[in-house]
């Protein structure tokens, strides 16, 4: 055990401890931005799907029901734009975070592998390269890495931490390089559906990838869009062939999705009222926020989708951090994501509306 626990980074968020207790020190209690995780109700539809299902002796299977199949298949295609997806191009997955840390260990990748993500990104594309032996690799362009060992390739649009969203040429440029150079894409999209001053396009997309799914797989969740953080919700769709070894793989990992779930998945895709009432909600954190940090002295910086901001006072990050906490606010230091967020922090605005405001007013 401790020969695999050896290979990982230190857990970041451990670091942010004594600022949590400072902020929690102050007299109104503190004001936690630093986690993107959802505070609001799940959405009253998708409890009651649930509910429903909770009978659920027997075991579920890895490919879903065919309802679920169909329910994600159905919303690739209107959402995303990929017309041609049908079954064999879906895979639910418990949780994209796991899928993220355990697909290099899937895919059969390891010593003298290389897997590489954004140079300003979340930590676990690192974590599961170096759960498998493979090398790390962050760029700033991927069509300017060394294709060379390259075996996994993640994008990441819109961005956490940054907010950034990669415009459709962009897109349809690494596609076509990374097919030209024989390298798997992985994009993770799950705040796709969190666009605010752009909007997010799949690489699945038929504009992006000609119709064709040879090679790309997009990575999508539940969490954000339908708070649904705590149901583990997540699928990836793409390349039939990729998620067809992933199946297998799966099978006999036991990485099913639980039949509750499942069911709860098929009534939060089918549903797009609750998605546009959580985006207003989110729209009106966002908007008191960015005003009351520009108004504080910081500049956002991206920005344009997600569910954060990404700001800066051109300082070291942990003394923006400090001087946060002592206003009782707590949010994540932007070298959580890698040193070029080493002047940055990343500040949520998944908090409730009451504590929202109570952030608004102390940075008044």
């Amino acid at each position: 055990m401790a020969a695999v626990s050896d290979r990982l980074p230190a857990f970041p968020w451990d670091k942010l401890e004594p600022y949590k207790k400072t902020a929690a020190a102050h007299a109104d209690g503190i004001v936690d931005l630093s986690v993107g995780t959802p505070v609001d109700p799940v959405p009253e539809l998708i409890q009651r799907a649930l509910i429903e299902a909770a009978d659920s002796p027997g075991y579920p299977t890895v490919w879903g029901t065919v309802a679920l199949r169909d329910a994600i298949t159905g919303w690739v295609r209107g959402r995303l734009g990929a017309s041609a997806a049908e079954h064999r191009n879906v895979l639910p997955v418990v949780g994209s975070k796991e899928l993220v840390a355990w697909l290099p260990t899937q895919l059969g990748l390891g010593a003298g592998d290389k897997v590489a993500y954004p140079r300003l990104a979340y930590p676990t594309y690192e974590v599961g390269a170096r759960l498998c032996g493979a090398e790390a690799v962050a760029y700033d362009d991927p069509t300017e890495l060394d294709p060379a060992g390259v075996k996994l390739l993640w994008l990441n649009s819109p961005s956490n931490p940054t907010g950034k969203v990669l415009a459709k040429e962009e897109l349809v440029r690494v596609v076509a390089w990374a097919r030209e150079h024989g390298i798997l894409l992985f994009s993770d999209e799950c705040y796709l559906e969190l666009g605010w001053e752009a909007e997010p396009v799949s690489v699945l997309h038929d504009d992006v990838c000609g119709g064709s799914y040879e090679g790309i797989v997009a990575v999508h969740s539940l969490s954000k869009r339908s708070n649904l953080a705590g149901y583990r919700a997540a699928f990836v769709a793409g390349d039939a062939d990729v998620l067809g070894e992933l199946l297998e793989i799966r099978k006999h990992g036991g990485m099913m999705t639980p039949a509750p779930v499942q069911a709860a998945t098929v009534a939060a895709l089918g549903d797009d009222r609750h998605v546009e009432e959580q985006r207003e909600r989110y729209a009106a954190r966002r908007a008191a926020l960015r005003a009351a940090l520009e108004a504080h002295g910081f500049r956002v910086e991206h920005s344009e989708a997600s569910l954060y901001l990404w700001v800066t006072r051109d300082e070291p990050c942990w003394e923006t951090v400090a001087h946060l906490a002592d206003l009782g606010i707590l949010v994540a230091p932007g070298d959580f994501y890698g040193e070029a967020g080493a002047r940055f922090v990343r500040v949520a605005f998944t908090a409730t509306d009451e504590r929202v405001e109570a952030a608004v007013k102390r940075l008044g």
